[in-house]
């Protein structure tokens, strides 16, 4: 009796024990997987299910894009998705061979500045047909069906701004020499800003050549030009990039009263304004920082659901030596 009575005790005991381990590792347990499901669904967004964005841009070495990409970058990893990029090096027909191999990678949206407005064409048809959202930024493309909503700057004003300066700073006018590129429209319309400035104030355009929006083009184009048109009171390039190029092309033919215009704002050009001493002369700023906030915005709206305009401006401003000290040196504004 004693055994069979102690047996009984001990069942009872370790029966106890076990109904409060159980207990205790209940609670715990569903409160740690709550804690990851809450956890999933701040890094992934609204969906829960992390995103895959693609970005492209016509020359990814230009550090007006490498800012937009690092800035949507951050916006897009603190969401806990991710950003493919690739860089055509302004050749629309790469460019569009690589959007093709991103869309097979199921990307969920696009942020797209096209190295060609006409060219980019086959591209946007397969995204259309695909289903995929574009963001369309920088630069417009050809055909603004296509894409679900525009962040930019205004170009037309960047360039005009340089030209007021222009007519203000040279009231007699004279020759000058213009940098464009005419498959960029954001560099078409910069042009037309500038041109539609300067226009009945006395000035001449000496010569007028595609840069391609880059250093090394421009560079060799203006020093060619400068040989035959050394008389020249001012070039205007369509972004800094090709400003600076016609200010290496003229430092090395010895010019020394040429005023250069440029459009962007960045630091490089900041500091040569800043410099006292160069022959840049002033800049049409923009902000690439605020384009890619805007850009990236839009695109999680879209993921949203939520209704966006066609085109969000962002606003463009003279920065000269004057006001460079406002904006600084050392970043974009």
């Amino acid at each position: 009796m004693k055994r069979k009575l102690l047996a009984a005790l001990l069942c009872i005991a370790m029966t106890g024990a076990m109904l409060m381990g159980c207990s205790t590792e209940g609670p715990g347990s569903s409160e740690d997987e709550g804690s990851k499901t809450e956890s999933s669904g701040e890094d992934s967004g609204d969906s829960g299910e992390p995103k895959t964005f693609a970005y492209t841009c016509m020359d990814g070495t230009n550090p007006f894009f490498v800012t937009i990409e690092d800035t949507i970058k951050k916006k897009v990893e603190a969401n806990g998705d991710k950003l493919i990029s690739t860089d055509p090096a302004n050749d629309v027909s790469l460019q569009i061979t690589q959007i093709e191999d991103m869309i097979a990678q199921g990307i969920d949206g696009i942020f797209l500045n096209p190295a060609e407005a006409e060219g980019i064409l086959p591209a946007l048809d397969a995204l259309k047909e695909a289903g995929i959202p574009i963001v369309n930024f920088d630069t417009e493309v050809a055909d603004m069906s296509y894409v679900t909503t525009y962040a930019g700057s205004d170009n037309y004003n960047a360039g005009k701004v340089c030209g007021e300066d222009l007519v203000k700073k040279c009231p007699d006018g004279g020759k000058i020499i213009v940098l464009d590129s005419p498959t960029m429209n954001s560099v078409v319309d910069r042009t037309n800003g500038f041109l539609d400035a300067i226009k009945d104030k006395g000035f001449e355009i000496a010569a007028q050549q595609d840069a391609k929006g880059n250093l090394e083009v421009s560079m060799g184009i203006a020093e060619d030009l400068l040989q035959s048109h050394g008389d020249v009171v001012a070039i205007f390039g369509g972004n800094d990039p090709t400003a600076l190029g016609a200010l290496a092309a003229a430092n090395a033919a010895g010019m020394k009263d040429c005023k250069i215009y440029g459009v962007d704002g960045s630091p490089d050009i900041k500091s040569e304004l800043a410099s006292g001493e160069s022959l840049i002369e002033g800049t049409g700023a923009q902000s690439p920082v605020s384009i890619a906030e805007t850009s990236a915005d839009l695109m999680y709206k879209i993921m949203a659901g939520e209704k966006v305009d066609e085109r969000y401006p962002v606003d463009t401003f003279l920065i000269t030596a004057d006001n460079v000290e406002e904006y600084g040196t050392d970043g974009w504004q």
